[in-house]
């Protein structure tokens, strides 16, 4: 088959456009609703192809999509290696399609139809889940994710994580395709009623995670300035500013400073005078090139002795930060603002031993930026015993994108997920905070400076969630679930011959589907 022919097929065109649908349901276009039916589209592509080869490249066009709409703000960072990254990361959902073509083409009884409610989730969660690999990129836009708003929902997270919120949001959309194209009734309709139940259940059913005390955080947010010195004086002129409120702990952005406070003696000063005039500590975001000449991102805690302990960044913006196999890929950052050098990452994680204004322990999990995407590293915090999360951010690269909403509503699943309150200072907004069940306390958006005070209800150390003892459950019984539905499939075909063509109408005795006999209302 020549690229032509490939290219001029106007499904698979179709597939592409359908995979952007699914992104108006994440902050920006903000229509959360339209998750649980924005596949929908997409999978009739799919299902009706003339066989699972073709189903998989819809699937692939439909990934791609999907990425080239839901990152598209990443053009000013990486510029047109957007494209062939959409083409690549894209290929993941072939599976998906070639699942759902499996499943739920022709004609489909209770017995293939149950089995497409379990098997289809499954794939996309196995595909989420390979594409959250920090070397692939990272779990941003998982479909969970959109759910970001409803608390009830976002109960599924602190059994399963973001996971079970994006496998659950999948069957439901496996549901409605089997209503649009199969003669069951019954049986979708009680998927897609527990589906939509089973999270506000959860939500009722669950005892909220156990407090653990008070505190007052303040975040500061300076806005758009034209440089890092006009920046930091921001920075010191807004907490100035706290003097006299009983705040707990001062929370400034990522790269909020350029100074290397383990020699710049000045700057440090400064900030040990802050410290001491609000009664807080204070933890600011430092950017700057260390003693060995490499440039770091670090949450650097601050009193007024000095720099009392310090969080270097783990997991770096690929691009943004650094540049994945940069011999071959350096050419990137001449035509975008890709990242000149690559910045240090740190060894672990560690929690930074706060104190309150009483001088009792408060110690904090922070992480920096895009570690706020990741589940487990805001996991790994609860199981240390922080009662409380804290997220730096600098996304004014992205400020009148999308980014900067879709990057604060994360915070809401890690609160869900862990049980703790979560807060995000970010340069430029959004700065935000959350309740233990993900609740939004506070909010200031991109066009806002100041400080943002909140007194936030703290998690007991002890108290875990589901999903902090359980971890990555839901994508590893997926991949169980993948897998054995794999073999099965196999097995069948071969037991058949191997007549069954996974290109051919005959595959469809091969794929399990019942003999008209056995179709009912389900």
């Amino acid at each position: 088959m020549t690229l032509r022919s490939a290219l001029s097929r106007p499904a698979r065109w179709y597939s592409l456009a359908a995979g952007g649908l699914p992104v108006l349901a994440f902050p920006g276009a903000g229509q959360a609703w339209l998750a649980w039916v924005a596949l929908v589209p997409g999978m009739l592509l799919m299902q009706r192809a003339p066989g699972g080869r073709e189903a998989a490249v819809r699937g692939w066009w439909f990934g791609a999509g999907f990425i080239l709409v839901g990152m598209y703000w990443l053009v000013p960072s990486i510029g047109p290696a957007l494209l062939p990254l959409a083409v690549v990361f894209g290929v993941l959902q072939a599976a998906f399609g070639f699942a759902v073509w499996r499943l739920l083409h022709g004609g489909v009884g209770p017995g293939r139809a149950s089995a497409a409610l379990v098997v289809v989730p499954a794939v996309w969660v196995c595909c989420e889940f390979a594409r959250s690999w920090h070397a692939l990129g990272g779990p941003w836009a998982l479909l969970g994710a959109s759910q970001w708003e409803h608390p009830a929902v976002l109960a599924l997270a602190s059994v399963g994580g973001v996971w079970l919120v994006s496998a659950v949001v999948v069957a439901c959309n496996t549901a409605v395709v089997l209503l649009c194209s199969a003669r069951l009734r019954v049986l979708p309709v009680v998927a897609v009623a527990l589906c939509l139940a089973v999270g506000p259940v959860l939500f009722a059913l669950l005892p909220p995670p156990a407090p653990g005390g008070t505190a007052t955080v303040a975040l500061v947010q300076p806005g758009q300035t034209p440089d890092e010195v006009s920046r930091l004086a921001a920075s010191l002129r807004i907490t100035r500013g706290l003097a006299g409120q009983p705040v707990d702990l001062v929370v400034w952005g990522e790269s909020s400073t350029t100074a290397d406070l383990d020699r710049d003696t000045a700057v440090l000063g400064e900030l040990r005078a802050l410290s001491a005039g609000t009664g807080a500590d204070l933890l600011v975001g430092e950017d700057a090139r260390k003693a060995d000449g490499r440039i770091s991102k670090d949450a650097v805690l601050v009193t007024p002795e000095g720099v009392q302990a310090r969080y270097r960044k783990i997991r770096l913006v690929p691009f943004g930060e650094y540049i994945p196999f940069r011999s071959a890929l350096g050419w990137i950052a001449g035509v975008s603002k890709a990242a000149g050098e690559n910045r240090a990452p740190g060894a672990g994680f560690r929690l930074l031993p706060a104190t309150d204004r009483g001088g009792a322990p408060l110690p904090v999990g922070v992480l920096i930026c895009f570690e706020s995407a990741f589940p487990d590293m805001s996991r790994q915090a609860a199981r240390d015993g922080a009662p409380l999360i804290v997220y730096q951010s600098a996304t004014s690269t992205f400020q009148d994108t999308w980014a900067p909403a879709q990057h604060a509503s994360l915070g809401a699943l890690r609160a869900a997920e862990t049980g703790r309150p979560v807060v995000q200072a970010a340069l430029t907004g959004e700065s935000v905070a959350y309740d233990r069940q993900g609740r939004r306390l506070a909010g200031l958006g991109t066009d806002g400076t100041g400080a943002l005070v909140v007194r936030l209800p703290l998690a007991e150390p002890s108290a875990l969630t589901w999903y902090d003892r359980l971890g990555d459950w839901v994508p590893l019984g997926s991949v169980v679930v993948a897998v054995a539905a794999g073999a099965v499939a196999v097995a069948r075909r071969g037991r058949s011959g191997g007549a069954a063509s996974a290109d051919g109408p005959s595959a469809e005795a091969g794929a399990g589907a019942e003999r008209p006999a056995a179709r009912g209302r389900g």
